[in-house]
């Protein structure tokens, strides 16, 4: 039996902070980042299976959203300004998140590395159906951390907070929308509020 380095490379997940180019009250790292957004995925999926008649697999997405970022140990992570300043450098990343996908899969046993091509790069037309839950739980996740920052009254993230709550209405995903309404107010309240 081979030494696999997969799960060890996975686990440095909690050293890549997120939000390089912000001011930060607390830092968060994509390890954190991407169980929350497996968390958020699993709910918009239900609220699509649950409210508009779906029938899309939430504990899928929540996979998909585990791993979401997981290329992000190799590239790091790459302020979203930079990311998408323009077609070309999207497509440059793209590619450069395909290549350490390549190179993340190189480390798996080979009866493993079919699975982990589909998830990392989402190549199962199944997945892709789930895509755009994955995508929005991602900027709920980024919207929740502006929200917590500009509570402990850091407007640095105030602009952010508004491009990416508008990023999320121009999806056009009413599952969205519903979150919007019935889950992320939520997110402003302090602990005894939470708990009345």
């Amino acid at each position: 039996m081979q030494q696999s380095n997969f799960y060890a490379m996975l686990s440095r997940m909690k050293y890549i902070n997120r939000w390089g180019l912000m001011n930060n009250t607390r830092s968060e790292n994509i390890s954190e980042h991407s169980q929350q957004v497996a968390v958020l995925a699993h709910c918009l999926v239900l609220i699509h299976n649950k409210r508009f008649g779906g029938s899309l697999d939430p504990e899928r997405a929540a996979l998909l959203a585990v791993f979401h970022d997981a290329t992000e140990i190799i590239t790091g992570d790459m302020p979203t300004p930079v990311k998408y300043a323009n077609n070309a450098m999207r497509d440059m990343y793209r590619s450069i998140e395909d290549s350490a996908a390549d190179r993340l899969v190189s480390m798996l046993p080979d009866d493993f590395k079919t699975d982990f091509d589909k998830i990392l790069k989402l190549t199962d037309e199944r997945d892709r159906a789930l895509e755009p839950f994955v995508k929005a739980a991602d900027r709920f996740s980024a919207l929740i951390k502006c929200i917590e920052e500009m509570r402990m009254g850091n407007d640095e993230f105030r602009m952010a907070r508004q491009s990416i709550e508008q990023s999320i209405h121009e999806m056009k995903l009413p599952e969205a929308e519903v979150f919007f309404e019935e889950f992320l107010p939520a997110f402003s309240l302090a602990l005894d509020e939470l708990e009345r």
